[in-house]
Order: structure tokens, then C-alpha cells, then sequence
């Protein structure tokens, strides 16, 4: 449908009674396989010990930061960023052992417009593809939608492949690649966007809790339908969940 004013332009759909959105939260968000807190010192020798298990140099490529040669390089990493307000950073905890997998945050929050994004996503290699990988970036999204924001966005490396192709499988709308974005690392970096918006939001929480409920896991904890199947197809919120 086409607003127009009355002059007769093209206008962007009314909002009646807008206000800003509460601030996104530094708390814990409670999951089933997992649990999002926020980051602490204390996590700090367990991420480090958790992202050098197997790893073969890649996990940072992509990250403005690291890599991070021993554990006080990155507890030096982590007294900053428990210290940020924006980022907000949180660390995935694996509820079977209470151990620290994963760090990722919420970032250029817009409270005023409702506008969030999450990124510094950072999973060691026991959380990579995973139904606790999925299950921790759900919480985060279910937040933000929960506390009326209208947008929530990811943003990558045009380059980045994996984060390209996990922005997708989670239902974020391509939107476009800002070129020449910014700098880090001393090279280039054209920027990927992707974003969920409010209106796609009930058919794809339909679809994640039904792909996350337990019952589409078999005794090894492996899926007997994939996220695909479930989730709408990206921008189409109408789809089946």
C-alpha cells in the first residue's frame, strides 16, 4: 500500500504513537542448550583455552580484532570489552558444563528508531555448527523483537563466505554491499547487510522453535529436519513456519 501526504508523495507507512524502545539489556538470556550472558573477566581463560582448541588460524580473519596468541592477550581484549556499553558483548555458555563457547554482541543500538544489529560473533570449534550456535543467536534475536525493536541487522565482510551463508540460513534478508565500508587490518572491507524486520519476525520464531524443539533431535543429538525446512524463505514472512 502507497502513502502519500497531501501533496500527494509517496510517504513511508504512518506510526501512530512511536516511541523508543527500552535499552537492550546487559542480563543473562536463559536457553534450553545454552545460555547468553554477559561477558566477564572470569570468562576469559576458558574462550581463550575453548577458540585455540583445533583451530587452524581462520577464526579471526574476519574479526577486527585478534588472533590472540596466548591467554593475557585476550583476557587484555576482554577487560575492554566487558568494559564497552556499545558493543554489547555476551558469552555463550553451554549449559551441559557450564563452560564459556562463544562471545557475540549486540552493537549500534538505535533505541530512539528501534534499529539493533548483533556481530563480534566468535564461536569456538564445539560450538560451530551446532543446535546450542543457533539456539544462542535466536535468543539474541528474540530479545530485540520482544522489546519492540522494528529491525535487527547483520553486517560481514562481503568476503566472508561462512557469515554470508549463516545470515541466510537464519532468515536475514540480503539487502546490499556497502563497497569500501571501512578499514581494518590495514586492508578493505566492502560490507555485506542483511536485516530482519518485525513484520518477518512471527513466521521465523515459528520456524526456530520448531526446528530447536527437542523432538527434531535424535538420541545423538543429530537433526531430523534441517533449519531450511522450516524457516521462511528470506524477506517472505508468509511462508509456512
Amino acid at each position: 500500500m502507497t502513502h502519500r501526504n497531501e501533496k500527494g508523495q509517496p510517504i513511508g507507512a504512518p506510526l501512530p504513537g512511536w516511541t523508543a524502545r527500552p535499552d537492550l539489556p546487559r542480563a543473562p538470556i536463559t536457553g534450553r542448550r545454552c545460555d547468553v550472558v554477559p561477558l566477564q573477566m572470569d570468562h576469559a581463560v576458558d574462550l581463550h583455552r575453548a577458540f585455540s582448541a583445533g583451530m587452524t588460524g581462520t577464526l579471526w580473519t574476519y574479526m577486527p580484532e585478534g588472533p590472540f596468541p596466548d591467554a593475557q592477550s585476550y583476557a587484555d581484549w576482554v577487560a575492554k570489552a566487558v568494559q564497552s556499553t556499545d558493543p554489547l558483548f555476551f558469552a555463550v555458555i553451554d549449559k551441559a558444563d557450564d563452560a564459556p563457547v562463544g562471545v557475540a554482541g549486540y552493537l549500534r543500538m538505535q533505541p530512539a528508531v528501534g534499529v539493533a544489529e548483533v556481530g563480534y560473533i566468535t564461536f569456538a570449534p564445539r560450538l560451530q555448527r551446532t543446535a546450542m550456535a543457533t539456539e544462542a543467536l535466536y535468543l539474541m534475536i528474540k530479545q530485540a523483537f520482544a522489546l519492540g525493536y522494528r529491525r535487527f541487522e547483520w553486517k560481514c565482510d562481503a568476503l566472508n563466505a561462512p557469515s554470508r551463508a549463516a545470515a541466510k540460513r537464519l532468515g536475514f534478508t540480503y539487502e546490499g554491499t556497502f563497497r569500501q565500508a571501512t578499514v581494518y587490518k590495514n586492508r578493505n572491507r566492502d560490507t555485506a547487510w542483511f536485516a530482519i524486520i518485525d513484520q518477518d519476525w512471527p513466521g521465523l520464531q515459528r520456524g526456530f522453535e520448531a526446528w530447536l524443539d527437542p523432538r527434531n533431535f535424535d538420541a545423538e543429538g543429530r537433526q531430523k529436519t534441517p533449519l531450511s525446512d522450516h524457516i521462511p524463505r528470506s524477506g517472505d514472512s508468509s511462508a509456512a513456519p
